[in-house]
C-alpha cells in the first residue's frame, strides 16, 4: 500500500479550469486509477461536447450553468447542484448551455 505522503490528496479544481481555458480541452481528468477517476469539465456556450460512450459508469455533479443532458437520447435540464447517473457504454453529451457549465465527474473505473 502506497505511503499517503506519496498520494496526491489535494486537488484545486480552480487551477484545472484555468488550464482548461488555456488548452483545446475542455475537461481534465485528475485522478485516473483503475477503481475511480475523476475530473472536471467546462462547456462554454455553442462549442460542442464530443464524448463517446465510456467503458465504466459515471456521476456528474452540474458545479454551475445550465442547458441540457442528452442519455440515451433523452434530456435531462441541469442546474447548479444537480447530479446525474449514466450506465457505461451509454451515448450522453451536453448542450444547449448559454452560459459556462462547469461539472466535476466520476467514473467507477479508469478514465477510457
Amino acid at each position: 500500500m502506497p505511503k499517503l505522503d506519496t498520494l496526491k490528496i489535494q486537488f484545486d479544481t480552480t487551477e484545472y479550469l484555468k488550464e482548461i481555458s488555456k488548452s483545446k480541452s475542455y475537461f481534465h481528468t485528475f485522478i485516473n486509477k483503475d477503481n475511480l477517476a475523476a475530473g472536471i469539465l467546462r462547456l462554454m456556450p455553442g462549442k460542442e461536447d464530443t464524448q463517446e460512450p465510456h467503458d465504466s459508469d459515471e456521476i456528474y455533479y452540474i458545479v454551475r450553468g445550465n442547458g441540457f443532458l442528452n442519455i440515451d437520447n433523452k434530456d435531462y435540464s441541469i442546474s447548479d447542484g444537480m447530479s446525474y447517473y449514466v450506465a457505461k457504454n451509454m451515448q450522453h453529451r451536453f448542450h444547449g448551455n448559454t452560459k459556462e457549465l462547469v461539472v466535476l465527474y466520476f467514473f467507477g473505473g479508469p478514465d477510457s
